[in-house]
């Protein structure tokens, strides 16, 4: 069959970047960051946490092809601020509020355990 391996999908090929960065030469604090073996799911995640940050003016993400396990997010922020800052601060900010949801979560199901 002419499909790709399924480890494709979510292995990073010896040598290669997660993620790359690549500066706007065309508009003024506008980058690109391509993210290998990711799909919608951390594309949109980190697109809404961009969206919050006050000084991002776009943020946006998209998969080049179906069959290329990439995607690629492009930022464009203030004058305050950097590409690079925004989504630095967009994955700690995700980091947090995901360690806060897995505490939640296992404190729940401990209270659960001890009830049954």
């Amino acid at each position: 069959m002419n499909a790709p391996d399924r480890y494709e999908r979510f292995v990073v090929p010896e040598g290669t970047k997660k993620v790359s960065y690549e500066r706007d030469t065309k508009i003024i604090n506008a980058a690109s960051f391509t993210i290998e073996r990711e799909d919608h799911t951390i594309g949109n995640i980190l697109r809404m946490q961009l969206h919050r940050d006050e000084n991002v003016l776009f943020a946006g993400y998209k998969l080049p092809h179906p069959l290329q396990y990439k995607i690629i997010v492009r930022i464009h922020t203030a004058s305050q601020s950097s590409p690079m800052q925004a989504y630095n601060q967009a994955i700690n900010d995700l980091d947090k509020e995901l360690d806060h949801l897995r505490n939640a979560f296992e404190a729940e199901m401990a209270r659960h355990s001890r009830d049954y």
